[in-house]
């Protein structure tokens, strides 16, 4: 598998279904992460230099929900990372747009 893009929802009920081996990153700004972020993540703005690096640095073991603002970013991130033997991945379609224009309940 190389990622598969899921809406909010989903992307939820599957990060919650593999809490315990997964990792919920965030490729968004400092400044963007301020605005609104989901509960859990940890940040490595896509943008910034060395985020192969640190991205060389995670465990492949894990799988990794991405997300950033409108999933462009996160799915660069996961185009990325599937070439650095990453092969779980999930991208948030629609990004925090659409996770803020969801209802959870």
């Amino acid at each position: 598998m190389s990622f598969e893009d899921l809406a909010p929802k989903e992307f939820l009920a599957a990060y919650n279904a593999q809490k315990d081996h997964a990792v919920l990153l965030d490729v968004r700004t400092a400044a963007e992460i301020e605005d609104a972020s989901i509960d859990g993540h940890i940040a490595i703005d896509i943008q910034q230099p060395g985020f192969t690096e640190k991205v060389a640095g995670l465990d492949k073991s894990k799988t990794y929900f991405i997300y950033c603002r409108s999933g462009n970013r996160s799915g660069q991130a996961c185009r990325y990372m599937t070439t650095q033997g990453f092969d779980k991945l999930y991208n948030l379609k629609g990004g925090m747009i659409a996770w803020m224009d969801t209802d959870f309940e």
